[in-house]
This record gives structure tokens, sequence and C-alpha cells, in this order.
């Protein structure tokens, strides 16, 4: 396995492993199992890569509410939607915005068919027809970076010590690339100790540092601005206190989108209908390819505005594949399955 500087190649194969190989070192247990996904977080920030630990049993319980992510409206909705018919405004707690969107959202988690409702003396009931378990249990965030030399470890350093203080995540990781050249030691002095580091080498992915656990059930602290450091520099730091009810509800949030979108989203922006875009094997992984460009491509790269990009001829839609699309839908299906299987639990 060659192991590309790149960073979206890199972060594919880290997405890769992690579905394979989540927990480092340890075995999962026969009760939990892993979500993978990438580019999700919060509106101030996104993590690379994220992997969800999940309880088996609860996984296969939220399979039922379909593979659509739930909002946080629809999340109101049906954590506390009710056993038996009721009126919405009374079975439902106050959701601290106006109750107009929250009608909203029972229609819409009628019209999905994850909520009942009917109309009864000129209001709204509803009762819920399954319960929502709280499926994910952990949060494990990992930052790309393969190439992570001494000057970069400092500029992420100052990311990596928000994330710690907000206790958003359960852990923090940083992969990058294995050097041997000493760029691992300069790794430890520049990031924060709560930091995890994985190095991913020719031989595989191996841990250089294992992380802490974060308090994800106490208060956070948001750090909103921060001196510079400089010898000269007397401001003070400006930071808030974040409630933990605001952190649970974001950890649903992000979950339900992970849960989603996984990590083989990455097609949706791309263009598979391209007649160079393939997908190829790279040892154990499956990486998008670019035959114009002879190398794996990035997202940004593979779009309409890319000056090798030529449709697929039509031919190839009609000779030797299915009705319904040539090479571009195929890639489409396939990735769509193998999200679909990895969010099912057998």
């Amino acid at each position: 396995m060659t192991v590309s500087a790149r960073e979206f190649t890199f972060e594919l194969r880290v997405c890769q492993w992690a579905e394979r190989n989540w927990p480092p070192g340890d075995d999962p247990g026969a009760g939990t199992t892993s979500l993978v996904a990438r580019q999700l977080g919060t509106r101030g920030r996104r993590w690379d890569t994220l992997v969800l630990e999940c309880d088996r049993d609860a996984l296969a319980a939220r399979g039922v509410f379909g593979p659509e992510r739930l909002s946080s409206d629809l999340l109101h909705v049906v954590r506390h939607a009710p056993r038996e018919w009721a009126y919405y405004r009374e079975a439902l707690p106050d959701p601290g915005y106006p109750w107009r969107y929250v009608r909203e959202a029972v229609h819409e988690a009628d019209s999905r068919g994850i909520v009942e409702t009917r109309r009864r003396g000129g209001r709204i009931e509803c009762r819920r027809r399954w319960f929502y378990p709280d499926w994910c249990e952990r949060i494990v965030a990992i930052e790309n970076k393969p190439d992570l030399d001494a000057s970069a470890a400092r500029a992420l350093a100052d990311q990596l010590e928000r994330d710690v203080a907000l206790g958003l995540a359960d852990e923090v990781w940083v992969a990058t690339r294995a050097t041997g050249e000493g760029v691992e030691p300069a790794l430890l002095e520049r990031l924060p100790v709560e930091a995890g580091i994985l190095t991913v080498g020719e031989e595989g992915v191996s841990v250089a540092w294992h992380p802490r656990t974060l308090a994800v059930s106490e208060p956070g602290t948001r750090i909103l601005d921060r001196p510079s450091g400089g010898p000269g520099d007397r401001s003070a730091a400006r930071f808030e206190y974040v409630d933990p009810a605001w952190k649970r509800a974001k950890r649903r949030e992000i979950a339900e989108r992970a849960y989603e979108r996984g990590w083989r989203s990455y097609v949706d922006t791309m263009r598979p209908d391209c007649r160079y875009f393939e997908l190829r094997r790279d040892g154990g992984d499956v990486l998008p390819w670019c035959a114009a460009k002879g190398r794996s491509q990035t997202a940004r790269e593979c779009s309409g505005r890319c000056p090798e990009f030529e449709p697929e001829p039509p031919a190839w839609r009609t000779r030797g594949w299915p009705i319904t699309g040539g090479p571009g839908k195929g890639f489409r299906r396939l990735l769509d399955r193998q999200r679909a299987r990895e969010r099912r639990v057998d």
C-alpha cells in the first residue's frame, strides 16, 4: 500500500482502515460495532473523520427510522412522542422555540412513517411507532494530516486544544504518515497530550500515542479568542461555558448526520459519470481513480470544471450495462450498497 500525501486520498484510507479495525488494538466486544463518517461536525468545527462506537442492538433499532438523518426538530418529536394518542403540545416538552416548528416536524415525521398522527376535535394528536434508542455510545474525532511536520503540528495544536476544552467528542486523534525521520517525536512535543496519534505507513496503521477520554457529560469550554502568545501580547483569552444538555443534543445531531452520510458520500460531490472516473483497489482499499490524470484525484479536482471531464458515451448505458445507467450509475449503486451494509446490523 502506497501512502499518499494527498489529504483526500489519505482521508479515505483512514476511513477504510477505521471501518475494519476500530478500536485499534482492542476487542470491540460482541455488543459493540462502529460506524465511520467524514467531513462532519458543528457550524464552527468540522472533523475529517468520525468514528461512532455504537451499541449493536440499539443501532439495529435505529434502522427502523430509515436511512435519512433525523434533524433536531424530528429528534424532539420521535424521542418524546407518547405511547398513546395525545395532543402534541401536551405530549411533547416545551422546545424553547415556536410551536409551529414542532407542528411542522410532527407532520414531517408522519409523512416519513416514523410517528402516527390524527386530527381529533380540531387538534393534532400523535403517538410513537417505535422507541428511539440512544444508539451512539461514543464519538471519536480524527484529524488527517499526512504531511504533519513540526510547524504544521504547532498550527494544529490550537485546533485540538479547542476540541479538548469543549469536550464534544469522547476522543480526538491525529492521523499522519509514518516517515521514520523523527516526525513522530516532534508531534508528541507539539500536540496536546489528550490527543491520540495514529501513524500510517506501508505496513499499516499503528498507535503512536493513546488519547485521554474527554468529559463529554460535564460542562465544556468554548474558546472564543486567545492571545497570540508574543512577548508584547497581554490580551486576555475569551471563552464561554457550554451546558452538558447542549452537548448531548449536538452529539445526537452529529450521530444522525453520520448515520445518513457515512464516508462514501464523497461520490456525491464528484463526477462518476465522467468516462475517466474509476474505482480501483489498492491493497485492501478501494479509491477513486482518474484515468486521464493517471492517479487518484481529489474531490475538488473531480468536477464539471475539470478540463479533462468528458461525459460517458451514450452507448455505455445500453451495451452491457443496466438500462438504468452506465458505469457512473454503477459506481453510485455500489457505494450506496456498501454504505447501507455498514448501517445494517445482522
